[in-house]
This record gives structure tokens, C-alpha cells and sequence, in this order.
């Protein structure tokens, strides 16, 4: 541990990006706790690992209080069931956690979102993920950072997730493609965009940082 260390909590920490960034939290000294929300608990154990079960749509109002905030949680309309349950994790669960860690005293939050992330697309999926983004940006946090993927490579079987449609087709492509295509449009590693995200989050520039795919990459 070192003084003043900061404690910072994760939601979808059970997903690619979210388990690795629960991983580089639980290893960097600068944390000293993290706290992990999500609808079930995990099976992992830390010294300084907290998981609270909890409903999204009615969080406890006492969270606990928390300097950072890392929010990686996402799902697809296929799994979901309905373009309003997609809503109701990718957009309207963001919004009450950034909230209700803003009232615990967060002061920096860091997001995944997507891509092409747009509030004006025609595209449902990116319109969500760009509604989010204008969302958190008008919540006032000192310092918000917004991660934008591209295809991100991993194993979701191992993390019993089901694949997502052409994803498998998507990696085998821009995995042979990978030099010849513009380095946003590479498929990237769900290591380096959890890194990226952490280091990002720790240099607290003020106001509102987007990360690109491409600057992620090799993160």
C-alpha cells in the first residue's frame, strides 16, 4: 500500500474489458481498495476486493464512497432480449451508477463504450452508446474518459458469456488484415483497452478524454 492510497470501484467485472481491469486494479499499489457492483457476486478473492450485489435500476444510497470509478458494462440485444432492456444496462444502468458514485465522491470516472458512438446515429446500437457518453460528459466530474474499442479480442466462452453475432468472422479477419488496416479499425486486445483506461483515468486530465481504438492499442 502507499499513503493516500485512493480506492476506486468496477462494474462488469465480469466481462472481457471488466475482468481485466479488475485485475490491474487488484495489482496496482495505488489503490488501496476495490469495490466491484454488479448483479451477482464474484468468486474471485483479494485482500482488497469488496463485491456488493445490486439492482441497477434502485441502487442502495450507500454506496461506499469511492475516488475512482471504472464502468465496463455492455451487453447485445440478442442477449438482452429487446432494444429496451439494451437500454436499460448500456445507457440507464451507466447513468445511475455514474450518479450515485458521484454522490459517494467519485471524482474520476472512466467508461467503455464503442466505436462509432454516436447520439445522432441511425445505427441503435451506436446511438445508445453515444447517448451515454453525452450523458456522463454533462454529470460534472472532474476528470471523464471514454475508451472506444473497436473489435475487442477475447475468449468470452471461458467467461461463460455467448459469442456475439459475426464477431468470430470480425477477428479472423482483422486478425489477418491486422497491418493493413488503419490501426482504429484493428481488433484490440481486451488487456489494452482496460490499461489504457487505468492510465488514463489516473493522469485525471479535467474535462472529457476520448480514447481512440488505435491509441489504445499495445496498451
Amino acid at each position: 500500500m502507499v499513503d493516500n492510497a485512493r480506492v476506486a470501484m468496477v462494474a462488469g467485472a465480469t466481462g472481457l474489458v471488466g475482468q481485466e481491469i479488475l485485475a490491474a486494479l487488484l495489482a496496482d499499489k495505488t489503490y488501496s481498495a476495490v469495490h466491484c457492483v454488479g448483479r451477482r457476486t464474484l468468486e474471485q478473492k483479494h485482500p482488497k476486493l469488496f463485491c456488493h450485489v445490486v439492482d441497477f435500476a434502485a441502487l442502495p444510497h450507500d454506496l461506499p464512497r469511492v475516488d475512482d470509478c471504472f464502468i465496463a458494462l455492455g451487453t447485445t440485444i440478442k442477449v438482452a432480449g429487446s432494444q429496451e432492456a439494451f437500454r436499460a444496462i448500456d445507457l440507464k444502468a451507466v447513468e445511475a451508477l455514474a450518479l450515485a458514485v458521484k454522490a459517494s465522491g467519485a471524482t474520476k470516472l472512466g467508461v467503455v463504450s464503442a466505436m462509432g458512438a454516436n447520439s445522432q446515429s441511425s445505427v441503435f446500437y451506436n446511438r445508445i452508446k453515444g447517448e451515454m457518453e453525452v450523458s456522463l460528459a454533462r454529470m460534472g466530474f472532474k476528470s471523464l474518459v471514454i475508451a472506444r474499442p473497436s473489435l475487442i479480442d477475447g475468449d468470452r466462452t471461458a467467461l461463460n458469456q455467448p459469442g456475439r453475432a459475426g464477431e468470430g468472422l470480425g477477428l479472423m479477419l482483422t486478425r489477418k488484415l491486422g497491418p493493413l488496416l488503419p490501426s482504429n479499425y484493428r481488433a484490440i486486445a481486451a488487456k489494452d483497452v482496460a490499461h489504457a483506461l487505468i492510465r488514463s483515468v489516473k493522469a485525471g486530465t479535467p474535462g472529457v478524454v476520448t480514447l481512440l481504438s488505435g491509441e489504445m492499442q499495445g496498451g
